[in-house]
């Protein structure tokens, strides 16, 4: 390459005799595009010869001559061509102006409702919406009464605060949601009691958020989950339910029996056993905590990915029994330094403001990590939700609104809003 520039002084040279016979001289000009065709090849280290280029400025005496015998073509001539151009007067591409139209959108105004008008659910989870909307019929018909026909006043307010009260809300959640949907009504400006509704759900929505949290399987393992609850809450039932919905992800689950004061309980969980075709440890009338021990042992060793230990049912008052729990907590941890990666208490959404009581007592006792609520349906408690998110909020990992299997499944809150205030 830098013999090629060295090669471009000779082909200057002939400067002097430019002024004689023009011919020659325009010959060599011709050859230097041919060399800008091999200046790529070597792209990276041309730079710095491109700047002794500049040697030649002799030559640009050879282009003014040129330039002069190019003026004479009269490429101004093809100007008439541009004359064609009126060809733009086409222009009445204005047309396009009707673009304005496309402002339409202007109505975005509407934004107020449409959030919630149009609820966005998952297709394969829209018919377990349809279940929770059924579910929550009866809490949500006493709410959605409250807007029918309604003026935006206070005694809408008044209205709808004795309707969450009935909803068992409770007073501090009740409190929170008005001044909150206060607030959003003047924001938005609404003038509808379909707008207040909606704005409403948005309220519900923000305020059961902080629950919306998914169960963790595959930290560790195997996974230790804990369940307990008071007698009669479908404890046993609700992890029959949630052993099949952890085998349908792809979880090997094994069920620890440590219920030993029920009768019946043993038989029971060997049912849901079979069903869900897992495998399960239990003693007959052996202590809960040793039937726990070995079923964490037996998980670890049999490289399950879950061990499901059901608990006897107990009242929070029955403060023997509540020591009991903490003793198989303490023991599973002997088993597993890391274990029970999870504590779960069953509540029976039935039972209304107790269900709160019921969530600070055995947090207290055993340090919660997550809630399942069953019994959501046929109740008109479904409210005690915005209780709990309000003045304990510990995550819901599953609602529960029927007897079968399918019927349990993860706690969305923009669902549980809407399937409420639909």
């Amino acid at each position: 390459m830098f013999s090629f520039f060295k090669k471009k002084p000779p082909a200057e040279t002939p400067d002097a005799p430019a002024s004689t016979p023009p011919a020659p001289a325009a010959p060599a000009p011709e050859p230097a595009p041919a060399r800008s065709v091999f200046s790529p090849s070597s792209w990276f280290g041309s730079k710095p010869t491109v700047e002794e280029t500049p040697a030649p400025p002799p030559a640009p005496a050879l282009t003014p001559a040129l330039t002069p015998v190019a003026a004479p073509a009269p490429a101004p001539v093809p100007s008439p061509a541009p004359a064609p151009a009126p060809a733009p007067v086409a222009s009445p591409a204005p047309a396009p102006v009707s673009a304005p139209p496309v402002a339409a959108p202007v109505p975005a105004p509407a934004p107020v409702v449409a959030p919630i008008a149009e609820p966005v659910i998952a297709t394969e989870r829209k018919g377990w919406f349809d279940k929770l909307k059924t579910g929550l019929r009866k809490t949500g018909t006493g709410i959605q009464a409250v807007f029918v026909n309604a003026k935006i006043d206070e005694d809408l307010y008044e209205e709808l605060e004795s309707a969450l009260l009935m909803a068992d809300t409770g007073v501090k959640a009740t409190e929170y949601l008005l001044d909150d949907l206060r607030g959003r009504v003047k924001r938005q400006m609404a003038t509808d009691a379909s707008q207040v509704k909606a704005l409403l759900a948005e309220t519900v929505a923000d305020l059961l958020r902080p629950l919306e949290k998914p169960l963790v399987i595959g930290q560790f393992t195997p996974t230790v989950i804990m369940v307990a609850g008071v007698n009669g809450a479908g404890k046993t039932t609700s992890i029959g339910k949630l052993t099949k919905h952890l085998a349908d992800e792809g979880a090997s689950v094994l069920l620890a029996a440590a219920d030993t004061f029920r009768a019946a309980a043993r038989e029971q969980l060997l049912v849901w056993a079979d069903r869900n075709t897992v495998e399960i440890v239990s003693q007959e009338g052996g202590d809960p905590s040793a039937v726990s021990f070995d079923a964490v042992n037996a998980g670890k060793a049999r490289g399950k990915d879950v061990v499901l230990v059901d608990t006897a049912g107990r009242l929070p008052t029955q403060l023997h029994l509540m020591d009991e729990l903490k003793k198989i907590k303490r023991v599973v941890t002997k088993a597993d330094g890391t274990a029970p990666h999870e504590v779960l208490l069953v509540i029976d959404g039935n039972t209304g403001q107790n269900a709160l009581a019921q969530v600070k007592a055995f947090d207290e006792t055993l340090g919660l990590t997550g809630l399942v609520v069953t019994k959501l349906d046929g109740t008109a408690k479904g409210g005690v939700l915005c209780a709990i998110a309000r003045e304990r909020p510990i995550p819901v990992y599953f609602i529960g609104v029927g007897e079968k299997l399918e019927d349990l499944e993860t706690f969305n809150a923009r669902e549980f809003a809407q399937a409420l205030l639909g």
